[in-house]
């Protein structure tokens, strides 16, 4: 091994205009700072040469904080809302007659049908599209909506939005399905199949521009959470102009003399304001039991 070259003990003691270093005896022999290398002993600094070197102050960094909850921040809900979304954009090239058909559909009582008048399968994807898209808005205002009445609850609904979403998308849906099925029941009963028809191509029309038009109402409740209150009240009113159109064709048609009023009030209570407050008990009871 070669010599090593001896360290002087303090930095004044080098002559940086004279002193010859050799670099590889550098690489070669390490300098320890005891001694536990080759034989050479490294003297540690002294305070006052600590306190000469140059201390690189570090920044104090922030307390990360938890990023709160949100349904925009969910993959789920955000995926599900583009999914019925893009359904809907899929399926308008080939059903794009059924929504020139609306205002038809919601509002004429004529029995006999236009000879160009067209029902093919296309309508029916356009139509399943438009109805699954109207699900999915409804159930999101709907979770909203009890968050807002039932505070209790709220912590819950945030906790878990693709749970909640799911969960107010399918009580709307199993409410949508057994609407159906009572109206063709009193449409059976009451009347002729082309007046069930009727009414119920009215409440289906009414139902798929609903969710066409909360659309936008979501949106802003997803990306300003401090306006839901009133895009609520906005969406509510949506629900009831729906309602009442719906209403208003099928008074149209069954309505044939005095007597037939008091049956029409039976079934304004029976089926348009009773299942409603039962829904939004149920809703309340579904997510105090799956939520938390």
């Amino acid at each position: 091994m070669p010599a090593t070259t001896p360290v002087p003990s303090t930095p004044a003691a080098v002559d940086t205009a004279h002193a010859v270093v050799d670099s590889a005896q550098l690489i070669i022999s390490p300098h320890y700072v005891t001694d536990f290398g080759h034989g050479v002993t490294t003297p540690l600094p002294s305070r006052d040469q600590w306190e000469e070197v140059t201390v690189m102050e570090m920044p104090a960094g922030v307390a990360p904080t938890p990023v709160p909850p949100s349904p925009l921040r969910s993959p789920v809900v955000m995926g599900l809302m583009m999914l019925v979304a893009m359904a809907v954009v899929l399926s308008y090239r080939t059903g794009y007659k059924y929504l020139e058909n609306f205002v038809r559909n919601m509002f004429s009582t004529r029995r006999r049908e236009n000879l160009f008048d067209d029902h093919t399968v296309n309508e029916t994807k356009i139509l399943t599209a438009l109805i699954g898209l109207s699900c999915v808005m409804q159930g999101f205002a709907l979770m909203v909506g009890v968050s807002l009445a039932v505070p209790s609850l709220a912590s819950g609904i945030l906790r878990s939005p693709a749970l909640s979403l799911g969960l107010g998308a399918a009580v709307v849906m199993v409410y949508y399905l057994l609407q159906l099925l009572v109206y063709h029941v009193l449409g059976y009963v009451f009347t002729d199949s082309i007046s069930t028809r009727l009414w119920i191509d009215g409440f289906k029309a009414t139902q798929s521009l609903l969710g066409l038009l909360l659309l936008p109402v979501i949106g802003v409740m997803l990306l300003k959470p401090e306006l839901s209150t009133p895009m609520l009240l906005v969406a509510a009113g949506l629900y009831i102009c729906a309602r009442l159109v719906f209403i208003c064709k099928g008074f149209r048609i069954f309505y044939g003399n005095l007597s037939s009023i008091v049956y029409f009030i039976l079934y304004l209570c029976s089926l348009e304001i009773v299942p409603l407050a039962m829904l939004g008990a149920g809703t309340i009871y579904l997510c105090r039991n799956v939520l938390y």
